[in-house]
């Protein structure tokens, strides 16, 4: 199973997007799959459904830092790089999508309550999230390379 098929099979089990995305990496991280999903359960629906950065987007930075980030003081380089991935990571999704935030992915603020009920009425998590998860996987896939 293709990192993209495990991201989207976590998405349509009612996980978020931030969760598939992490999930999908986490056996190439060294942690289990329920660490994972826990680690990114509140992230979703732009942090905490507030419709910020995309959980997708958020997923995929936590990957970066999991695989590159700095654990000890030395190097410091390591935040160089870090940041560095992150920043490409971002312009990618961006050019490819307009935007890293969620309500302007989804074309609604899920914060607002009547907004996420909208949202839900017309399957937007359905038909948009999956695409996002699907490209913040693939090009998270060629940042990481």
């Amino acid at each position: 199973m293709t990192k993209d098929d495990n991201a989207l099979a976590t998405f349509k089990s009612r996980f978020n997007c931030s969760q598939a995305v992490l999930s999908a990496f986490c056996d190439e991280l060294g942690f289990d799959r329920p660490t994972a999903l826990k680690i990114a359960a509140g992230f979703g629906g732009g942090i905490g459904r507030s419709g910020e950065t995309c959980g997708a987007v958020t997923g995929a930075i936590m990957v970066i830092g999991l695989k590159k980030g700095m654990s000890s003081p030395d190097p410091l380089q390591a935040n160089e790089i870090t940041y560095a991935l992150s920043a490409e990571f971002l312009k990618r999704f961006r050019e490819l999508r307009g935007s890293t935030l969620c309500r302007d992915l989804l074309g609604c603020d899920i914060s607002n309550n009547e907004a996420l009920m909208e949202a839900r009425k017309k399957k937007l998590f359905q038909t948009l999230c999956p695409k996002y998860i699907e490209d913040a996987v693939d090009i998270l896939e060629a940042v990481i390379k």
